[in-house]
């Protein structure tokens, strides 16, 4: 492709709109441009990109057995009504009304669709099993839409669904898919990791992220420094240490005492000379749209997903001051679980304590001497907590490191949620109707292309993993108006073509600086400058934007260089 028929508007500002660095690269150099809040036009370079993950996506789902179809965007209210996530997903999910007075929303995933389709179309076990994916437009109605392609309203993501006869053949298919995204994420030239994960709005029992590890991720990573234990900091498993509890002659009364103005852990620990970890602390917050008491120890947090899944609530918020003193008229500050009248949750590490500190939900006033289990008793225990770099992996005891990274996938083992909810049944080997097995499995393919920039760029800009690259080869003109210099850039535009590589000739009338930077500013992997150098001594400059490495080439060797270049670098992302 000749640069001067494409529209590629580079751009030297950063738009202030622009918070993270892959953001402001795409903007800058000309790969999209927005429409609306959290939704963007794809420009000819961001297209070739985002194609660029889906061709990889496409060979190893192929390469998988799964098979691919397109399903319609808009999806009937019926079906989700069937389910009950027309009720549950929340606002995310675009909501609207047909003409004929029809409710319908606009496809944020298609476990509904593609569920109906089966009860429809596979009705024995020997059509088992199946995996069917697609590539298509998205759509969920984000509060904050930000970070570009990182957080959009709609977005172009490959979603995937398994159907299998049992528990046993839909673990194989999940382990297929974990198997195939390592493989993809691979030939994308990502630094990623599989991460056990929270389920979330899809549901299921199990499920791995994977994450691109970059320091501007909205997510925090656990990561085991000496075993594979990888989890998001939501699923992180907290290990109980062994704690020492009080013997009968430890054990006190409890007593009462004056706390003047103190809410805070710090000042309640100082002032009655002990340790915050001896203080257990009350957090109310709102599931479903009632109040719970959440009990941590008091140098704790509270992880709100752990707690909305220990619940088996929908929604958990941390309550605000005038909202729990609205719904409970106690005062906030000196909350405390003895005598405590709502729903109590505590974590693990409170029931193993002896002796504690905690408000005595009167104003003023704390108790000590709190036992749990004689003084109260919790609703519900369990691994209530944040996990931190000071706790242990919880498999191996090892040292724990949290870093950020970037969603990029998610895989689910849905079971038989959505298949029992829609009636989707097949005749076993005996003649029963049994309700499929199945498995759901995402990647943001647009998103993919945001995680690569944000994981690969310099001061200077894009730098593209050869793999995702709109082109591989950006050849550089420096003499347009001179003749020799000129029918040599043409030359070896053409070569490269024929070889079947995938170039970018910058053919405009532009001066040198600004072909650099824009070479530069667009991340293309190989850049190949034919200028005075060419005239005098009838070599080429290649240089690769990764490292800088720079070397002078006779210009009738150029082309099987750059050949043999590109082609043993792509067989290096590729893996078993």
């Amino acid at each position: 492709m000749r640069y001067s028929q494409m529209l590629l508007p580079t751009t030297k500002e950063t738009p202030s709109e622009a918070e993270v660095i892959s953001h402001q690269l795409l903007l800058r150099g000309g790969f999209i441009r927005k429409l609306t809040s959290g939704i963007y036009t794809y420009l000819p370079l961001g297209l070739a990109a985002i194609q660029k993950v889906a061709q990889i996506v496409r060979e190893e789902m192929n390469r998988s057995g799964a098979q691919e179809l397109l399903m319609p965007m808009v999806q009937p209210a019926d079906l989700w009504q069937e389910t009950g996530r027309w009720q549950k997903y929340g606002s995310e999910l675009l909501r609207f009304t047909d003409r004929h007075e029809r409710e319908s929303c606009l496809g944020p995933t298609h476990e509904e669709v593609i569920t109906d389709l089966a009860r429809r179309e596979l009705q024995s076990y020997r059509q088992l099993p199946k995996n069917l994916y697609q590539i298509q437009t998205k759509f969920r109605d984000e509060i904050r839409p930000r970070f570009g392609l990182m957080r959009g309203r709609e977005f172009i993501m490959k979603d995937a669904y398994s159907f299998d006869v049992s528990d046993e053949t839909a673990g194989e298919s999940y382990q297929k898919m974990y198997d195939a995204y390592h493989r993809i994420f691979q030939r994308c030239g990502l630094d990623f990791r599989a991460v056990e994960a929270d389920t979330g709005t899809i549901g299921g029992s199990f499920s791995h992220e994977f994450m691109v590890l970059a320091q501007t991720g909205e997510d925090t990573l656990v990561i085991c420094e000496q075993c594979s234990y990888a989890a998001n900091v939501e699923k992180a498993k907290v290990a109980l240490e062994e704690q020492k509890e009080a013997s009968r002659e430890e054990v006190r009364d409890v007593v009462k005492v004056e706390t003047p103005g103190m809410k805070k852990v710090e000042r309640v620990a100082e002032f009655l000379q002990v340790e915050s970890a001896d203080l257990i602390k009350t957090m109310i917050y709102i599931a479903d749209g009632e109040p719970v008491a959440a009990l941590v120890r008091g140098d704790r947090d509270v992880q709100p997903v752990k707690l909305k899944n220990l619940l088996g609530a929908t929604e958990v918020e941390l309550g605000d001051d005038a909202t729990v003193y609205d719904m409970t008229k106690l005062p906030v500050g000196y909350l405390g679980p003895v005598g405590l009248p709502l729903k109590t949750v505590a974590d693990q590490e409170v029931m193993h304590m002896a002796n504690a500190v905690c408000g005595a939900n009167e104003k003023q006033y704390h108790l000590t001497g709190v036992q749990p289990g004689r003084d109260f008793t919790p609703t519900l225990s369990g691994d209530l907590r944040q996990i931190t770099s000071d706790d242990s992996c919880p498999l191996c005891g090892g040292v724990l490191r949290l870093t950020e990274g970037i969603e990029v996938g998610h895989i689910f083992k849905l079971g038989t949620a959505y298949s029992t909810a829609m009636s989707a049944t097949f005749q076993d080997s005996e003649g029963q109707e049994k309700p499929f097995v199945m498995g759901c499995y995402g990647i943001g393919v647009s998103r993919v292309v945001a995680a690569a920039i944000e994981q690969n760029h310099d001061d200077n800009g894009i730098v593209f993993p050869l793999p995702v690259s709109p082109f591989q080869v950006i050849i550089l003109n420096l003499g347009i108006n001179n003749e020799k210099i000129s029918s040599a850039a043409e030359k070896l535009y053409e070569d490269l073509q024929n070889r079947g590589i995938e170039v970018l000739y910058d053919d405009r009338d532009e001066r040198p600086g600004s072909k650099f930077k824009d070479a530069d500013l667009i991340g293309i992997p190989y850049r190949i400058t034919v200028g005075k150098t060419y005239e005098k001594e009838g070599k080429v400059e290649i240089r690769q934007r990764k490292g800088g490495e720079t070397e002078s080439v006779e210009f009738d060797f150029a082309g099987a260089m750059i050949d043999e270049k590109v082609r043993g670098e792509l067989t290096s992302y590729v893996g078993n």
